[in-house]
């Protein structure tokens, strides 16, 4: 039989730190719950400023998986409903897999809600496209490795290769190395890069440079690993979509000829 009532479990994306980047959706969920578990190392505490005055709030970060788990279905078998706030989206670097599948070994129902990630905030916060009509059409979000490594077919020195914009994330210790590997895999030493941390945040730090001072750079204390980085090939390059092209015909417009304008 199909239940249809709605799970009383849902995995939150609390955006990159900004409280006006909730989605509509999150914002009704933190208002409606009456459990709210968040991850307080990345997401402020005033992303919970709308939950209800009787809500139990608790902050996963000095929790292990199965005192979260714990909570969760304790407050499951009460009838609460109970919201699980990720940094972010929940779907990338989020840690949802190990939760839901111990709701799922109890049979308990859930939702994902997805948020806006960092890369995302960075590209608008800067005003960036990572897509270039006829330059750059492919997007990869990657990361270094650290406590968890990277499959040896996914190293960025071979991501690399495909000159391709580039979304770095929790590689912020990392950035030497994260430069060397870009450089030997073939981008140019003058290629675009952002350097973001805490975007959305009062403490953001946003800053431009290119690929061969990121290499050459010490360590910045504000470059932890949390930062995000955007390797930007063909940033300088002024072609346009041919979408707007007035000789380009589709369902909604017709060609227009550039030299009589009919």
């Amino acid at each position: 039989m199909t239940n249809h009532n709605p799970p009383l479990v849902h995995f939150v994306g609390a955006g990159p730190g900004d409280p006006e980047l909730l989605t509509v959706k999150a914002q009704r969920l933190i208002r409606e719950a009456d459990l709210i578990i968040y991850a307080g190392s990345l997401v402020p505490r005033t992303m919970l400023d709308q939950a209800k005055s009787r809500a139990r709030i608790h902050d996963s970060a000095g929790l292990t998986l199965k005192q979260t788990h714990g909570l969760i279905r304790d407050a499951v078998l009460s009838g609460e409903f109970v919201v699980r706030l990720h940094t972010g989206d929940p779907g990338l670097y989020g840690a949802v897999r190990e939760q839901v599948r111990l709701l799922e070994a109890e049979g308990i129902d859930y939702a994902v809600v997805p948020g806006v990630t960092a890369a995302m905030a960075a590209a608008a916060a800067t005003r960036i496209s990572f897509t270039i009509p006829e330059t750059c059409q492919t997007l990869i979000l990657t990361r270094m490795g650290g406590l968890t490594p990277v499959p040896e077919r996914e190293r960025l020195r071979g991501l690399a290769t495909h000159r391709a914009a580039l979304a770095v994330y929790l590689s912020g210790p990392n950035h030497l190395e994260m430069a060397r590997e870009l450089l030997d895999g073939g981008y140019p030493s003058d290629t675009m890069i952002i350097a973001a941390h805490r975007v959305g945040w009062p403490e953001e730090r946003i800053e431009r440079l290119t690929l061969d001072k990121l290499a050459a750079s010490e360590a910045r204390t504000h470059w932890k690993r949390q930062t995000v980085f955007l390797v930007l090939p063909g940033q300088e390059q002024s072609t346009s979509s041919r979408l707007y092209a007035p000789e380009f015909e589709h369902g909604f417009r017709d060609a227009v000829d550039p030299a009589t304008g009919e």
